[in-house]
C-alpha cells in the first residue's frame, strides 16, 4: 500500500496504535495527519497531531522520552496505522506510567489503575503552574506570529464573538462528559475547555500569574475564615 491511498478522516487525522517494538506492549493510542506522518518517515522518531492544543507534537520533546520509530504498518482499510517504536526513557504515559492504558474497566464500570507508576510527572513534566504558563506562551506565540493551519490564530483572527462562542460550546461538552461513568471524557473535555480559556485570556491580556494570585489569595481568605 502506498502512503498516498491512506484514508484519513475527515478531520485530516488517522489513528495510531503504537507498540513497543522489543515486548509487543501496547504503549498509546495517537493520531497522525499527514505532516506528521511525513516527519515521522523523515526524522525516524514519532511525530503526532494533538487534538486538545490543536498542534504537531514531537512524542518526547518536553519529557525526552522519545518513540524512535521501527516500522510504521497500515491496516487492511488504509484507515489506522501501528507504529512498533524503541520507547526512550522509562514510559510513554503522561501519567507516569509505562503505557498510557493502565485503566481496567471493572464489571461496575468504574475503572482503576493496573499498573505501578514508573516515574513522577511533576518531575518531568513540571508543575500544573508551569504547564500552564507553557501553554499560556504557545498561544502568544500563534497570536504573535500566526502561521498557517493554525486553529490558535484562526480564533485570534476571528475574534473575541468567536472564542466567546468556542469556551459556549465546550462549556457544554463538559457538562455532557460529566455525565459519563468514565473520567476520561471529562479529562478530555476540561483540557478543551482550559485551552479555549487560556486563549480568551490572551485575548484579554489576563497571565496566568495574575489568575493565580486571585487563587492564593482566596485561599488566604478562606485560612483566616474571612
Amino acid at each position: 500500500m502506498e502512503w498516498s491511498q491512506l484514508r484519513f478522516q475527515n478531520n485530516g487525522l488517522i489513528p495510531v496504535v503504537v507498540q513497543d517494538v522489543h515486548s509487543g506492549e501496547v504503549l498509546m493510542l495517537a493520531h497522525m495527519n499527514r505532516e506528521a506522518l511525513q516527519r515521522t518517515l523523515e526524522t525516524g522518531k514519532a511525530w503526532y497531531w494533538s487534538r486538545s492544543r490543536q498542534k504537531l507534537w514531537l512524542k518526547g520533546e518536553e519529557s525526552g522520552h522519545y518513540q524512535h520509530v521501527r516500522a510504521i504498518i497500515a491496516d487492511c482499510d488504509g484507515d489506522a496505522l501501528l507504529l512498533k517504536v524503541e520507547q526512550e526513557g522509562p514510559g510513554a504515559c503522561h501519567e507516569g506510567y509505562r503505557s498510557c492504558f493502565h485503566y481496567e474497566l471493572t464489571r461496575e464500570g468504574e475503572p482503576v489503575p493496573n499498573a505501578e507508576p514508573v516515574f513522577d510527572p511533576e518531575e518531568v513534566y513540571g508543575r500544573g503552574e508551569d504547564v500552564f504558563e507553557e501553554l499560556y506562551n504557545v498561544i502568544i506565540d500563534r497570536r504573535d506570529h500566526p502561521q498557517e493551519g493554525s486553529y490558535t490564530a484562526y480564533l485570534f483572527r476571528e475574534g473575541l464573538d468567536k472564542i466567546l462562542k468556542k469556551i459556549g460550546e465546550e462549556s457544554a461538552e463538559v457538562i455532557i462528559a460529566a455525565k459519563n461513568d468514565t473520567k476520561q471524557p471529562l479529562l478530555e473535555e476540561t483540557a478543551d475547555l482550559v485551552y479555549h480559556l487560556t486563549v480568551l485570556m490572551a485575548e484579554r491580556g489576563i497571565t496566568p500569574k495574575q489568575v493565580f494570585q486571585v487563587l492564593r489569595s482566596r485561599r488566604k481568605d478562606a485560612q483566616t475564615g474571612r
